[in-house]
């Protein structure tokens, strides 16, 4: 008979998570460290939240995912203090100064730096830790992707606000999720799984006017909060989903079901 008291628990892995000093990567870094696991945030600077700094299971490794001699030395790093990376998350979110341009203003260079930095960075980071799955047994890579990968945005939403959704955002995260079923099919074979996470909305103290009409356009009738992405998170960084890969679990509110 099978024991699933066990099941979610992270005991004894260890779990590299870029972007873990944001807003979402900071509950998602408590999550994985409640349930057992040894996180090493890997970001470009060290988490704000003076929680994560008293976990003593939660470390920082400097990385700018946008370059490679970066990625490979917090890649070192982690190796070199717990032997083996159990578990991957990307949540990274690099960008140019210019992000957040209307469709007709963005410059192509802009445009294709920002495809390069965050996707490539996923790339860059999800290759190279792949490999030491590989040769170690087996993983969980967990790639952080967005409702706007799948479906186009309600520019209605961004109406009256100075707000709008980024091009190079549904691009990028559209990636992301075809790099994760690409990586499911060609790991595996060799035990590492590969699945993605889309986030809806998620407050962040936007204008009263795009909270009000994003909440009217979501069956749940309300924007996420960053907490109510962790379990996903933890699911597929667990055992309870050790047959799921090649996978993109939408937590919506219900937004991508109408």
């Amino acid at each position: 008979m099978n024991d699933y008291k066990n099941i979610f628990k992270l005991e004894g892995k260890t779990v590299m998570l870029t972007g873990g000093s944001g807003l979402i990567g900071s509950e998602i870094a408590k999550a994985l460290a409640d349930s057992g696991a040894t996180v090493y945030i890997a970001d470009t600077d060290r988490p704000l939240v003076k929680e994560l700094n008293d976990i003593r299971s939660v470390k920082y490794v400097p990385l700018d995912i946008t370059s490679e001699s970066s990625v490979e030395s917090a890649i070192k790093s982690v190796l070199m203090a717990s032997v083996k990376i159990d578990v991957l998350v990307n949540c990274a979110y690099p960008r140019t100064a210019d992000w957040g341009l209307k469709f007709e203003k963005v410059p192509f260079d802009s445009w294709k730096q920002n495809l390069n930095d965050h996707l490539g960075g996923y790339f860059l980071t999800c290759q190279k830790v792949a490999e030491r799955m590989k040769n170690d047994g087996g993983g969980s890579i967990i790639n952080v992707a967005s409702i706007y990968g799948i479906v186009a945005p309600d520019f209605s939403i961004y109406e009256g606000t100075e707000m709008t959704m980024p091009a190079a955002y549904a691009a990028i995260k559209g990636g992301v999720i075809a790099l994760t079923k690409y990586m499911a099919t060609w790991y595996g074979a060799f035990k590492v799984r590969v699945n993605a996470v889309s986030p809806g909305g998620i407050f962040d103290d936007q204008p009263a006017s795009f909270v009000e009409k994003y909440a009217e356009r979501t069956p749940m009738g309300r924007m996420g909060l960053p907490g109510e992405i962790v379990g996903a998170v933890i699911y597929l960084a667990s055992d309870a989903s050790s047959y799921v890969t090649g996978q993109n679990i939408v937590v919506d509110g219900g937004w991508t079901a109408k």
